[in-house]
């Protein structure tokens, strides 16, 4: 399934190249840098990375902002609230918080694949208020109730 987005690139990132999908099962697209110096990222610390574009996504939709996993498992580099949520709504520039769990220093320059968007789309939901819920066999057992036994 194809689903038409509008996309804009900005002054800062008209160089770089449309996102794009590195393969061809690959279910998100790769977001870049783009900069107009390139930024040290000290362990511990987040930064927000501009992509250089904007986006219109239809109503339905949202795009997922996610960790690359090459990243995350050389570097330590992943995404503070990920994954991150763009709504339809938004025309703003897409940008990415990294922060680099990591225990050096890492580089960011302009034109670095920096994490990957997935285009999915959304459900809305209609309360229904009830004055109790059904009941089963976890029932209200929170973190780790599950995982109580030998392996868990």
């Amino acid at each position: 399934m194809t689903v038409s987005v509008a996309i804009t690139r900005l002054p800062h990132g008209a160089d770089l190249p449309l996102p794009a999908y590195q393969s061809d099962g690959a279910a998100g697209l790769d977001l870049m840098a783009a900069l107009s110096a390139p930024v040290d990222l000290p362990a511990g610390a987040r930064c927000l990375i501009p992509t250089g574009i904007a986006i219109a996504l239809p109503l339905g939709y949202e795009a997922q902002i996610r960790p690359r996993s090459g990243l995350a498992f050389k570097f330590g580099i992943s995404i503070v609230n990920a994954p991150g949520t763009i709504d339809a709504d938004y025309r703003g520039e897409v940008s990415v918080l990294l922060v680099n769990l990591g225990d050096q220093p890492f580089r960011i320059s302009h034109g670095d694949r920096i994490a990957q968007m997935v285009v999915a789309p959304v459900t809305r939901i209609a309360w229904d208020a009830v004055p109790s819920l059904d009941e089963t066999e976890r029932g209200s057992g929170g973190y780790g109730s599950t995982g109580t036994g030998a392996n868990g």
